[in-house]
């Protein structure tokens, strides 16, 4: 089933892709069915840029259990980095 479930923020960090490092200009989130990884569903991370073309994109696709233990590690190590060294 799609769910259409799709949120998308500007976002303008580095990534690094085939042809090498580029800013992206956008982050698009949804759960839907992979193209590659080996689930029914997952929830896919697009970075993108898409005024440079179809290369400048990450993209990752992580099972349920995946994305919560990503989400839990960016919070863990954001509020665990010292005081003052992040804004």
């Amino acid at each position: 089933m799609c769910t259409y479930l799709t949120k998308s923020i500007p976002l303008k960090v580095s990534a690094k892709g085939p042809e090498g490092w580029f800013t992206t200009t956008e982050a698009t989130v949804y759960v839907d069915h992979p193209a590659h990884a080996p689930a029914d569903h997952t929830l896919n991370i697009d970075f993108i840029n898409r005024s440079i073309g179809p290369g400048a994109r990450v993209a990752l696709e992580l099972d349920a259990a995946a994305a919560r233990a990503l989400a839990r590690a960016i919070d863990a190590a954001l509020d665990e980095a010292p005081e003052g060294l992040l804004p």
